[in-house]
Protein backbone atom coordinates (compact mmCIF):
# COMPACT_ATOMS: atom_id res chain seq x y z
CA UNK A 1 0.00 0.00 0.00
CA UNK A 2 2.60 2.47 1.04
CA UNK A 3 4.52 1.94 -2.52
CA UNK A 4 1.68 1.78 -4.50
CA UNK A 5 0.15 5.74 -3.28
CA UNK A 6 3.48 7.00 -1.51
CA UNK A 7 4.93 9.01 -4.71
CA UNK A 8 1.45 10.05 -5.81
CA UNK A 9 0.54 11.32 -2.47
CA UNK A 10 4.16 12.96 -1.92
CA UNK A 11 3.82 14.84 -5.71
CA UNK A 12 0.21 16.11 -4.70
CA UNK A 13 1.91 17.14 -1.09
CA UNK A 14 4.35 19.35 -2.76
CA UNK A 15 1.82 20.52 -5.30
CA UNK A 16 -0.42 21.66 -3.16
CA UNK A 17 2.77 23.43 -0.98
CA UNK A 18 3.91 25.42 -4.48
CA UNK A 19 0.67 26.50 -4.39
CA UNK A 20 0.13 27.79 -0.84
CA UNK A 21 3.49 29.35 -1.35
CA UNK A 22 2.54 31.08 -4.60
CA UNK A 23 -1.07 32.38 -4.05
CA UNK A 24 -0.47 33.12 0.05
CA UNK A 25 3.42 34.21 -0.02
CA UNK A 26 5.00 35.22 -3.06
CA UNK A 27 2.32 37.05 -5.00
CA UNK A 28 2.47 39.55 -1.99
CA UNK A 29 6.44 39.09 -1.97
CA UNK A 30 6.89 43.07 -3.12
CA UNK A 31 11.01 43.52 -4.38
CA UNK A 32 12.23 46.57 -6.14
CA UNK A 33 14.89 45.84 -9.39
CA UNK A 34 17.71 48.25 -9.91
CA UNK A 35 19.21 48.59 -12.70
CA UNK A 36 21.66 50.89 -14.44
CA UNK A 37 21.49 51.64 -18.13
CA UNK A 38 24.13 53.76 -19.89
CA UNK A 39 22.43 55.28 -22.40
CA UNK A 40 22.45 59.25 -22.26
CA UNK A 41 24.50 61.42 -24.35
CA UNK A 42 28.52 62.12 -22.77
CA UNK A 43 28.58 65.08 -20.15
CA UNK A 44 24.55 64.51 -18.93
CA UNK A 45 24.17 64.11 -15.21
CA UNK A 46 22.42 60.66 -14.51
CA UNK A 47 18.44 60.35 -14.62
CA UNK A 48 16.58 57.87 -11.92
CA UNK A 49 13.02 56.43 -13.37
CA UNK A 50 10.74 54.54 -11.41
CA UNK A 51 8.58 52.14 -13.74
CA UNK A 52 5.64 50.40 -12.32
CA UNK A 53 3.51 48.33 -14.51
CA UNK A 54 0.97 45.50 -14.53
CA UNK A 55 -0.63 46.75 -10.97
CA UNK A 56 -3.87 44.65 -11.91
CA UNK A 57 -5.64 45.98 -9.14
CA UNK A 58 -8.49 44.55 -7.33
CA UNK A 59 -10.53 46.05 -4.18
CA UNK A 60 -8.78 45.53 -0.81
CA UNK A 61 -5.17 44.40 -1.68
CA UNK A 62 -4.22 46.76 0.75
CA UNK A 63 -0.51 45.56 1.28
CA UNK A 64 0.04 46.38 -2.80
CA UNK A 65 -1.74 49.59 -1.74
CA UNK A 66 0.71 50.62 0.99
CA UNK A 67 4.03 49.22 -1.28
CA UNK A 68 2.98 51.83 -4.30
CA UNK A 69 2.48 54.48 -1.93
CA UNK A 70 5.99 53.91 -0.40
CA UNK A 71 8.06 53.70 -3.30
CA UNK A 72 7.91 58.27 -3.35
CA UNK A 73 10.50 57.40 -0.87
CA UNK A 74 12.57 57.00 -3.77
CA UNK A 75 12.53 60.63 -5.41
CA UNK A 76 12.88 59.10 -8.63
CA UNK A 77 12.95 62.29 -11.14
CA UNK A 78 10.39 60.95 -13.17
CA UNK A 79 7.90 57.95 -13.08
CA UNK A 80 6.56 55.83 -16.26
CA UNK A 81 3.75 53.82 -15.88
CA UNK A 82 3.55 50.88 -18.48
CA UNK A 83 0.04 50.28 -18.48
CA UNK A 84 -2.82 47.24 -16.89
CA UNK A 85 -3.60 48.77 -13.46
CA UNK A 86 -6.87 47.24 -13.82
CA UNK A 87 -8.60 43.83 -12.98
CA UNK A 88 -11.49 45.24 -11.37
CA UNK A 89 -13.98 47.84 -12.98
CA UNK A 90 -14.23 49.06 -9.51
CA UNK A 91 -10.10 49.50 -8.90
CA UNK A 92 -9.97 52.84 -10.55
CA UNK A 93 -9.86 54.66 -6.76
CA UNK A 94 -7.51 52.27 -5.40
CA UNK A 95 -5.21 52.76 -8.27
CA UNK A 96 -5.52 56.72 -8.20
CA UNK A 97 -5.05 56.98 -4.20
CA UNK A 98 -2.16 53.56 -4.69
CA UNK A 99 0.15 56.32 -6.88
CA UNK A 100 -1.10 59.25 -5.88
CA UNK A 101 2.22 60.69 -3.55
CA UNK A 102 4.02 59.24 -6.98
CA UNK A 103 1.86 61.65 -8.78
CA UNK A 104 3.48 64.50 -7.18
CA UNK A 105 6.33 63.81 -9.22
CA UNK A 106 6.61 64.42 -13.22
CA UNK A 107 4.81 61.03 -15.26
CA UNK A 108 3.76 59.72 -18.34
CA UNK A 109 1.60 56.69 -19.13
CA UNK A 110 0.15 54.53 -21.40
CA UNK A 111 -2.90 52.00 -21.16
CA UNK A 112 -2.66 48.08 -21.31
CA UNK A 113 -5.35 45.68 -22.13
CA UNK A 114 -6.32 45.58 -18.72
CA UNK A 115 -6.94 49.22 -18.21
CA UNK A 116 -9.85 49.34 -21.59
CA UNK A 117 -11.44 45.89 -20.75
CA UNK A 118 -12.07 43.91 -17.27
CA UNK A 119 -10.59 39.78 -17.60
CA UNK A 120 -12.30 36.65 -18.25
CA UNK A 121 -11.81 33.57 -16.43
CA UNK A 122 -9.49 31.86 -18.76
CA UNK A 123 -7.87 28.42 -18.91
CA UNK A 124 -3.75 29.20 -18.29
CA UNK A 125 -2.65 26.13 -20.76
CA UNK A 126 -4.38 28.51 -23.53
CA UNK A 127 -1.31 30.62 -23.15
CA UNK A 128 1.49 27.76 -23.88
CA UNK A 129 -1.49 27.25 -27.23
CA UNK A 130 -1.07 30.31 -28.26
CA UNK A 131 2.69 30.01 -27.94
CA UNK A 132 2.58 27.43 -30.18
CA UNK A 133 0.53 29.10 -32.85
CA UNK A 134 2.16 32.07 -32.70
CA UNK A 135 -1.57 33.87 -31.86
CA UNK A 136 -1.77 36.45 -28.47
CA UNK A 137 -4.39 38.85 -27.47
CA UNK A 138 -6.49 39.66 -30.59
CA UNK A 139 -2.89 39.91 -33.04
CA UNK A 140 -4.28 36.39 -35.03
CA UNK A 141 -7.15 35.71 -32.62
CA UNK A 142 -11.04 36.35 -33.09
CA UNK A 143 -12.04 40.16 -32.07
CA UNK A 144 -12.96 39.67 -28.31
CA UNK A 145 -16.96 39.70 -27.88
CA UNK A 146 -19.00 40.23 -24.82
CA UNK A 147 -16.03 41.68 -22.71
CA UNK A 148 -16.26 44.09 -19.83
CA UNK A 149 -15.37 47.79 -20.51
CA UNK A 150 -13.43 49.23 -17.33
CA UNK A 151 -13.67 53.05 -16.85
CA UNK A 152 -10.03 53.93 -18.30
CA UNK A 153 -11.44 57.63 -19.01
CA UNK A 154 -11.88 57.92 -15.34
CA UNK A 155 -8.59 56.99 -14.78
CA UNK A 156 -6.95 59.00 -18.14
CA UNK A 157 -8.36 61.88 -16.21
CA UNK A 158 -7.14 61.07 -12.59
CA UNK A 159 -3.35 60.37 -14.25
CA UNK A 160 -3.58 64.02 -16.87
CA UNK A 161 -5.13 66.26 -13.46
CA UNK A 162 -1.97 64.98 -11.55
CA UNK A 163 0.23 66.32 -14.83
CA UNK A 164 1.24 62.69 -16.26
CA UNK A 165 1.67 62.64 -19.76
CA UNK A 166 -1.02 60.51 -22.12
CA UNK A 167 1.59 58.65 -24.77
CA UNK A 168 -1.27 56.85 -26.21
CA UNK A 169 0.50 56.77 -29.94
CA UNK A 170 2.17 60.05 -29.28
CA UNK A 171 4.89 62.08 -27.95
CA UNK A 172 5.57 63.88 -24.88
CA UNK A 173 8.44 65.82 -23.43
CA UNK A 174 8.89 66.79 -19.70
CA UNK A 175 11.79 68.95 -18.23
CA UNK A 176 13.59 67.85 -15.86
CA UNK A 177 16.13 69.80 -14.24
CA UNK A 178 16.44 71.97 -17.62
CA UNK A 179 16.66 68.47 -19.62
CA UNK A 180 14.42 67.91 -22.17
CA UNK A 181 13.32 64.36 -22.27
CA UNK A 182 11.41 63.13 -24.95
CA UNK A 183 8.89 60.27 -24.55
CA UNK A 184 7.27 58.62 -27.52
CA UNK A 185 4.62 55.91 -26.63
CA UNK A 186 2.07 53.58 -28.51
CA UNK A 187 -1.10 51.99 -27.39
CA UNK A 188 -1.76 48.25 -26.31
CA UNK A 189 -0.14 45.91 -29.18
CA UNK A 190 -1.80 43.15 -27.69
CA UNK A 191 -5.11 44.51 -28.70
CA UNK A 192 -3.69 46.11 -32.05
CA UNK A 193 -4.12 49.60 -30.78
CA UNK A 194 -0.44 50.86 -31.71
CA UNK A 195 -0.42 53.36 -34.52
CA UNK A 196 3.64 53.72 -34.57
CA UNK A 197 2.91 55.63 -38.04
CA UNK A 198 1.34 58.24 -36.06
CA UNK A 199 4.75 58.92 -34.27
CA UNK A 200 7.45 57.44 -36.43
CA UNK A 201 10.49 59.35 -37.56
CA UNK A 202 12.48 58.68 -34.93
CA UNK A 203 14.15 61.48 -31.86
CA UNK A 204 13.29 64.78 -32.20
CA UNK A 205 16.68 67.47 -32.60
CA UNK A 206 15.74 69.32 -29.92
CA UNK A 207 15.33 67.27 -27.23
CA UNK A 208 18.33 66.08 -24.69
CA UNK A 209 17.37 62.25 -24.81
CA UNK A 210 14.38 59.97 -26.10
CA UNK A 211 13.16 56.85 -25.38
CA UNK A 212 10.11 54.66 -26.53
CA UNK A 213 7.20 53.48 -23.97
CA UNK A 214 4.62 50.65 -24.83
CA UNK A 215 2.81 48.26 -22.59
CA UNK A 216 2.84 44.70 -24.71
CA UNK A 217 6.96 43.98 -25.90
CA UNK A 218 5.85 42.96 -29.00
CA UNK A 219 8.54 42.77 -31.67
CA UNK A 220 6.61 45.37 -34.16
CA UNK A 221 6.46 47.80 -31.91
CA UNK A 222 10.27 47.40 -30.57
CA UNK A 223 11.85 47.07 -34.50
CA UNK A 224 9.93 50.29 -34.97
CA UNK A 225 11.25 52.01 -31.79
CA UNK A 226 14.94 50.32 -32.36
CA UNK A 227 15.32 51.20 -36.68
CA UNK A 228 14.24 54.70 -35.72
CA UNK A 229 17.31 55.18 -33.23
CA UNK A 230 15.55 55.04 -29.73
CA UNK A 231 18.31 53.99 -27.27
CA UNK A 232 16.22 52.80 -24.54
CA UNK A 233 12.67 51.09 -24.55
CA UNK A 234 10.06 50.21 -21.73
CA UNK A 235 7.48 47.71 -21.52
CA UNK A 236 5.80 45.65 -19.35
CA UNK A 237 2.82 43.22 -19.90
CA UNK A 238 4.37 39.45 -19.47
CA UNK A 239 4.09 39.58 -15.67
CA UNK A 240 8.19 38.01 -15.77
CA UNK A 241 6.09 34.37 -16.89
CA UNK A 242 4.56 34.63 -13.65
CA UNK A 243 4.55 30.98 -13.03
CA UNK A 244 8.35 30.25 -13.69
CA UNK A 245 10.56 26.77 -13.09
CA UNK A 246 13.41 27.60 -10.90
CA UNK A 247 16.82 27.21 -12.20
CA UNK A 248 14.56 27.58 -16.16
CA UNK A 249 12.85 30.56 -15.94
CA UNK A 250 9.43 31.46 -17.47
CA UNK A 251 7.43 29.36 -20.72
CA UNK A 252 5.23 31.75 -21.52
CA UNK A 253 5.92 35.65 -22.46
CA UNK A 254 1.84 36.11 -23.59
CA UNK A 255 3.56 37.84 -26.73
CA UNK A 256 5.78 36.93 -29.35
CA UNK A 257 8.94 38.03 -27.35
CA UNK A 258 11.05 35.32 -26.64
CA UNK A 259 11.54 33.95 -23.31
CA UNK A 260 15.04 35.07 -22.73
CA UNK A 261 13.78 38.34 -22.23
CA UNK A 262 10.82 37.50 -20.54
CA UNK A 263 11.65 40.97 -18.09
CA UNK A 264 14.76 42.79 -16.79
CA UNK A 265 17.19 44.60 -18.93
CA UNK A 266 18.80 43.52 -21.78
CA UNK A 267 19.12 44.62 -26.06
CA UNK A 268 17.00 44.85 -29.13
CA UNK A 269 18.55 44.81 -32.95
CA UNK A 270 16.62 46.36 -35.63
CA UNK A 271 18.02 47.31 -39.21
CA UNK A 272 21.60 47.90 -37.90
CA UNK A 273 20.66 49.31 -34.91
CA UNK A 274 20.87 48.57 -31.15
CA UNK A 275 18.16 49.78 -28.40
CA UNK A 276 18.39 48.84 -24.80
CA UNK A 277 15.11 47.56 -23.70
CA UNK A 278 13.75 46.97 -20.42
CA UNK A 279 10.82 45.09 -19.55
CA UNK A 280 9.21 45.19 -15.95
CA UNK A 281 7.95 41.72 -14.26
CA UNK A 282 5.18 44.08 -12.63
CA UNK A 283 3.34 44.03 -9.52
CA UNK A 284 0.21 42.21 -9.75
CA UNK A 285 -1.59 38.93 -11.74
CA UNK A 286 -5.25 39.09 -13.43
CA UNK A 287 -7.89 38.40 -10.85
CA UNK A 288 -8.64 34.78 -11.81
CA UNK A 289 -5.19 34.10 -11.22
CA UNK A 290 -3.95 35.18 -8.50
CA UNK A 291 -0.49 33.63 -8.19
CA UNK A 292 3.02 34.11 -9.03
CA UNK A 293 5.88 31.64 -8.87
CA UNK A 294 9.22 32.54 -9.15
CA UNK A 295 8.33 35.32 -10.49
CA UNK A 296 7.97 37.83 -7.38
CA UNK A 297 6.25 41.38 -8.04
CA UNK A 298 8.29 44.28 -9.06
CA UNK A 299 8.81 47.57 -9.69
CA UNK A 300 12.07 48.80 -11.30
CA UNK A 301 14.34 51.95 -10.35
CA UNK A 302 16.41 52.46 -13.59
CA UNK A 303 19.19 54.60 -13.35
CA UNK A 304 20.19 56.25 -16.65
CA UNK A 305 23.58 57.13 -16.96
CA UNK A 306 25.71 58.96 -19.65
CA UNK A 307 27.12 56.25 -22.12
CA UNK A 308 30.76 55.83 -23.10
Amino acid sequence: MRARYGVPLGITAVATAGLIYAAGFEVRSFRLRRVTVPVLPPGMHPLRVLQVSDIHMVGDQRKKQRWLRSLAGLRPDFVLNTGDNLSDPEGVPEVLDSLGPLMEFPGAYVFGSNDYYGPRPRNPARYLLEKTSGRHGLNGNAPAVGVIHNPWEDLRDGFDEAGWLNLTNTRGTLKIEGVSVELTGLDDPHIKRDRYARVAGGPSAGADFSMGVVHAPYLRALDAFTADGYPLILAGHTHGGQLCIPFYGALVTNCDLDTDRVKGLSTHTAEGHTSYLHVSAGCGTNRYTPVRFACPPEATLLTLVARD
